[in-house]
């Protein structure tokens, strides 16, 4: 069984793990534990060496309950389902019908792995996990657990909306589909995307009930003789054409408003000092004698010296 099917006959995208990883992930989280306890027991025995007897087997069991037992159960509850080894083998433990565990789950699979697993060294769980279909151990099956893959390959991208039938589209043009919630529309696509692997009757039921949340949020009723996994389809179908006609406007005003819709745009260069227009009497003359306007003397580092005739700024008079 490669996937998690829940008793609406909803297929999850779960899959659960294998004895391997489980085992190397069990490995894990032992050689953590263990550590633990041994220096928790090299630190107890020192501060209890002036005890008597019984209070030391008291401390003892009471480490050993503290440290093998408890500190599973509060890290798998705390975490949902994910202790160290696990979180490193890409695992989790989850219900049965894929929700994330509680504190009773925690403590189910914890007692019951004491037997499986610190008392027989992890025989029983691997037996169990075995000749499970899911690869359980006891402990998963009183506690209604099942360990499953959290990183699986990449191999298949997000599942598409199948399309409508060809005489569908564009028939809900008109369709007021702004009374449509967000969540209704991901319980659409979800339902579209997975409607092939759902019983048909239930399959059935499902496009009818999320038809009708439509035509109750539209106003409109759906018409007759259309399927409602068909309607469904053309539905979203129109939804996803008026979002890409909405984005489309909107990029080509931005677009057109940008200042790099007139052209490049070109830096404009320094402005240079303004030319000298040279009125001198001579060069007026000289400028007439070549048929030519008057001459104008570019800027230039060093600047241009006219004969003064006693007027300010430096400039002849007109003739």
């Amino acid at each position: 069984m490669s996937g998690l099917v829940t008793g609406d006959a909803v297929v999850l995208g779960l899959q659960p793990a294998r004895l391997p990883s489980r085992a190397l992930a069990l490995v894990i989280d032992l050689a953590v534990i263990w550590t633990v306890y041994l220096l928790l027991s090299i630190g107890l025995a020192l501060a209890t060496a002036s005890l008597d007897e019984a209070a030391v087997m008291a401390v003892s069991i009471a480490s050993f309950l503290l440290v093998l037992v408890g500190a599973p159960i509060a890290v798998e509850t705390l975490s949902h389902g994910r202790s160290l080894g696990k979180l490193a083998c890409g695992l989790r433990v989850v219900r049965d019908d894929g929700g994330p565990i509680r504190f009773r789950h925690a403590l189910v699979r914890g007692a019951m792995g004491v037997v499986e697993v610190l008392f027989t060294f992890g025989v029983i769980a691997c037996i169990a996990s075995l000749v499970s279909e899911r690869g359980r151990r006891i402990g998963d099956v009183f506690a209604g657990t099942l360990v499953v893959r959290e990183r699986v390959p990449a191999a298949r991208g997000p599942m598409a909306s199948p399309p409508p039938p060809p005489w569908l589209v564009g028939r809900f043009s008109q369709l007021d589909l702004s009374g449509v919630p967000d969540d209704l529309w991901l319980a659409i696509r979800q339902y579209l995307t997975r409607m092939r692997q759902l019983d048909p009757a239930v399959s059935w039921s499902m496009a009818q009930r999320l038809a009708g949340d439509v035509a109750e949020r539209t106003g409109t009723p759906a018409p007759e003789g259309v399927p409602p996994a068909a309607y469904l389809a053309a539905v979203v179908n129109e939804r996803q054409a008026r979002d890409a006609r909405r984005a489309f406007t909107a990029a080509t005003r931005e677009a057109a408003s940008s200042p790099a819709a007139s052209g490049p745009t070109v830096a404009a260069p320094a402005a240079a000092p303004a030319a000298t227009t040279v009125d001198h009497p001579d060069a007026r003359s000289a400028a007439a004698a070549a048929g030519s306007t008057p001459l104008l003397a570019p800027a230039a580092p060093a600047p241009v010296h006219v004969p003064r005739t006693g007027t300010s700024g430096g400039f002849a008079p007109p003739a």
